[in-house]
């Protein structure tokens, strides 16, 4: 036995409504009324077995620690006399469940009319640049449109649809269950022509008689100013195309932001470092930072601590929705102190320090040299 979540072709952090679609495709694929390949049956048979393990969480739990060993004989296909099992998969696989005596499914009719295409996921990585300030990206996507050879009807040009032999045109079939509580009768939408009560005896041999075409496509999106890590971006009407004329799903395209090998954003504030040198930090000095604007330039006051943090205001990121709102940019003084001097620099600092010392400082051979520079 393949795994369970390869069968079903979702991945294994997959939630309950990616679990119930994909069953229902491929329920529709490999079912027996429609496939005739050899193994479809079987093939069908395996799905339904998996979703049934996946779809209840405790069995799902089980089988995620232990595989098949830990499901004890608890899977396989539902029984006829087991009304709960049977019924979940009744409804997911046919899309409708009418319990009671006979009474008609909504959900069979609900069937019938156009169903609004899927939502697509587009994951797309840009630069630290690009997150800030926006950018207009071009990307290109893999998705459902309506055929055009048959305009989404399925049909080979000069054909059409027949009537359903399997529900006779009423697009819902009913099965009896004996339980131990008595008979119940389940009404769903027909599985051999999703409720329609009409299929396609001549399929259009463009689309196979699905009435859709996968298709590459390019597109240029707007990514605004701001934007970080886990945005997601949603455009209207770019995911995959509906049935029968119903709307096409979204894309949502998810943005992963490039790291910067000297800026470091925390919301929309920009953080670096930069060394001075110790004269820089006693004197005071003007230098140039690199920015997310570019070169500016940096005030260093004199007296400058280690560690000190100076503010350039409006230099940050801009707020998203709001670009004209910016935050700041941060940035962190090092002050490095010279490892060797020569004697002439030597002879000056000594004579600093003993400036200091007359003044109340500490002997620089006792505190150190920089000692009596910084105390």
């Amino acid at each position: 036995m393949a795994d369970f979540y390869d069968l079903l072709g979702v991945s294994r952090d997959a939630d309950a409504d990616t679990l119930k679609r994909s069953y229902r495709r491929m329920a529709r694929q490999y079912h027996p009324d429609i496939n005739k390949d050899p193994g479809a049956e079987d093939k069908f048979k395996e799905i339904g077995r998996a979703y049934e393990v996946l779809s209840d969480p405790q069995t799902r739990a089980r089988y995620d620690q232990f595989g098949e060993a830990g499901l004890g004989g608890a899977a396989g296909m539902p029984d006829m006399g087991d009304m709960g099992g049977f019924a979940d998969l009744f409804e997911t696989f046919f899309s409708g469940f009418g319990g009671g005596m006979g009474g008609p499914s909504a959900g069979g009719a609900r069937r019938r009319g156009p169903r609004q295409g899927d939502d697509l996921r587009f994951d797309l990585t840009i630069s630290f640049s690009e997150a800030v300030f926006g950018q207009e990206k071009e990307i290109q996507i893999r998705h459902l449109e309506t055929c055009n050879s048959c305009s989404g009807s399925g049909a080979k040009s000069g054909s059409g649809p027949t009537s359903c032999g399997t529900c006779g045109g009423a697009g819902q079939v009913r099965r009896a269950t004996r339980t131990p509580f008595g008979s119940f009768t389940q009404v769903a939408a027909c599985p051999t022509c999703e409720g329609t009560g009409q299929v396609i005896a001549d399929p259009c041999g463009s689309c196979g008689g699905q009435g859709l075409q996968q298709v590459r496509k390019k597109l240029r999106i707007n990514i605004p100013a701001g934007v970080d890590t886990g945005t997601r971006l949603r455009v209207a009407d770019e995911g995959n195309a509906g049935q029968r004329g119903g709307p096409a799903g979204d894309l949502y395209v998810f943005l992963t932001v490039q790291s910067h090998p000297n800026l470091r954003r925390d919301g929309i504030n920009i953080h670096s470092e930069v060394a001075v040198n110790y004269l820089q930090a006693i004197l005071g000095d003007t230098i140039e930072v690199e920015t997310v604007d570019g070169p500016e330039q940096l005030e260093i006051p004199a007296g400058t601590q280690p560690g000190a943090v100076l503010t350039l205001t409006g230099k940050g990121v801009p707020k998203l929705g709001n670009p004209v709102a910016r935050g700041n940019h941060l940035i962190q003084i090092k002050v490095q102190l010279p490892t060797k001097v020569n004697r002439e620099e030597r002879e000056l600092l000594e004579q600093l320090a003993g400036h200091h010392t007359a003044k109340g400082q500490k002997h620089p051979h006792k505190s150190g040299l920089f000692g009596g520079l910084f105390g």
